[in-house]
């Protein structure tokens, strides 16, 4: 697509790497959708990208619901809308057997089920469009299955496969599909626990305005996919064709993780 205005739907537009990507785009739209839960950190970030004659709306909608989703919908009724961006998102650093149900579930509708079911229901007008674009902010560890981040993984995992197919499904019709992996950023998303982890395994970190112009330039570039930082990228490669070989790559991540939930002992099991 070209640098005309856009149309454009931001879910999780009040956090770190929404902000950061309303702020970056916001030059490029007439018209700006920023959808959230949380009323005062969306209201921030409208007041950060306001400009004169652009037209910057906040929804308020917890998009795990079908009432929150009608509420985009309705929301995006009265426009053109030829940009859609998922980036609302969730996480949880730990060992699996730690999690609880609830935990997982959240994870999975936010990360996952949400977008697509906001996707199918925003489709038929984005189809309507001369040309649109369908933008999922996912993750390297959707490719990459990392230890202290299964569930979080698999969201992601999900995800991509989800794009994937989609962006093959949609193919000769208006729509593009996009999918960007960011690696670990700097936000709240990401507590001290989960920087100390970083540190201990090397993992470097990026600021979410770094993210935001990747995904500006995956935009504007109409590529299928871009994962950001190295090695992720080279990990990425590798994992999807080496797979179990990489598997002892990864010892000192589970190493770096917190105290073990359950010892090999307490499961009946030797060592």
């Amino acid at each position: 697509m070209s640098t005309a205005a856009y149309c454009a739907i931001l879910t999780g537009g009040g956090g770190g790497i929404g902000a950061a990507i309303a702020q970056a785009i916001a030059p490029q739209c007439a018209v700006l959708l920023l959808v959230g839960r949380e009323a005062a950190r969306l209201a921030a970030t409208a007041k950060a990208v306001e400009r004169p004659g652009f037209n910057c709306r906040v929804v308020l909608a917890d998009l795990t619901t079908a009432e929150g989703r009608d509420a985009v919908v309705q929301a995006a009724s009265g426009f053109d809308i030829n940009l859609l961006i998922n980036n609302a998102g969730t996480s949880e650093f730990a060992w699996f057997a730690d999690q609880s149900e609830a935990s997982v579930e959240r994870i999975l509708d936010v990360n996952a089920l949400a977008p697509m079911l906001l996707t199918q229901r925003l489709l038929p007008q984005l189809l309507r469009q001369r040309r649109a674009q369908i933008v999922f902010v996912g993750s390297a560890l959707g490719r990459i299955g990392l230890p202290g981040f299964s569930v979080y993984g698999a969201s992601k995992a999900g995800l991509h496969g989800f794009a994937e197919a989609l962006r093959r499904e949609l193919n000769g019709t208006p729509v593009r599909v996009q999918i960007l992996g960011p690696r670990s950023t700097r936000t709240g998303f990401n507590d001290a626990t989960v920087e100390a982890y970083n540190r201990a395994t090397g993992t470097a970190m990026d600021r979410p305005e770094l993210v935001a112009a990747a995904l500006l330039q995956l935009i504007e570039s109409e590529a299928a996919e871009r994962f950001l930082g190295f090695p992720e990228r080279l990990a990425v490669r590798l994992n999807g064709v080496l797979g179990a070989l990489l598997d002892g790559s990864f010892v000192k991540h589970r190493r770096s993780l917190p105290a073990a939930p359950l010892q090999p002992a307490s499961r009946g099991t030797s060592s």
